[in-house]
């Protein structure tokens, strides 16, 4: 199977990831402060993202490895997961 499009420019590729991925974050961000799936909609928008940006990879791996600890009841290393290591 061959992909079409986008794979012929990478600069517009990564301009629609990450129009697309940070309007989904924002508006998971905005439903912090409204009655919504916030828990939800900033997942999807960093999964979005991460398809291109390094960044967003290092966040989920973070935030996997936080939920891993606060899952184990250890919640001090649970918060250090976000750390720079």
């Amino acid at each position: 199977m061959t992909r079409v499009g986008l794979d012929k420019s990478p600069k517009l590729r990564k301009l629609i990831v990450g129009v697309i991925g940070g309007t989904v974050l924002l508006i998971g961000v905005v439903l912090i402060a409204l009655p919504g799936p916030s828990s939800i909609v900033i997942p999807i928008g960093l999964i979005i993202l991460a398809s291109e940006f390094a960044w967003a990879r290092w966040i989920l791996r973070r935030g996997k490895e936080a939920l891993h600890e606060a899952k184990k009841g250890k919640f001090r290393k649970a918060v250090s997961a976000f750390k720079r290591s």
